[in-house]
């Protein structure tokens, strides 16, 4: 069985970056994956025939530059947040509305990205049905809205 392994490292370390890569999905920091990275320069060597210190050798020094120079790269590119990648009701942010029905500061309704929201206006002016305003913030299944002072698509 020894016999074996020695000679299919590079199915140990197949199984290494399975393990690793299955370990990262649990985590998700960017640690595991990198050293998974490194168990497939394992690999490489193995499959070249390199002796199995010169494997360890290549796990070692390519888990440690992905570590070192690839995780906080990926990291700032995480952590960025775009407003293209906004979800839910944070993509409502900024929308227009239209105002369906007389929207004061105690009820209302309007039109947000094709579905119609309870509403209320967030300053004190209240918005007439037919004008359009603007999403400031949602709190539950609330919208809160502003009046816009250029129509949608114009400015």
């Amino acid at each position: 069985m020894t016999e074996w392994l020695v000679a299919n490292a590079w199915v140990v370390w197949l199984a290494v970056f399975l393990l690793l890569a299955i370990i990262e999905m649990i985590s998700l920091d960017l640690y595991f994956i990198m050293l998974g990275v490194g168990a497939l320069g394992g690999v490489t060597v193995a499959l070249l025939g390199g002796e199995f210190w010169l494997q360890i050798v290549a796990f070692s020094i390519v888990s440690l530059l992905m570590i070192m120079l690839v995780r906080p790269i990926a990291l700032r590119h995480l952590r960025k947040d775009p407003e293209a990648l906004r979800t839910n009701v944070d993509r409502l942010i900024g929308e227009d509305a239209l105002v369906l029905e007389p929207t004061s500061r105690m009820n209302g309704r309007a039109k947000i990205g094709g579905e119609t929201w309870s509403a209320r206006s967030d300053d004190d002016a209240p918005l007439q049905p037919g004008t359009y305003g603007s999403v400031v913030r949602i709190e539950g299944a609330t919208a809160y809205i502003t009046l816009r002072t250029k129509m949608p698509g114009l400015d």
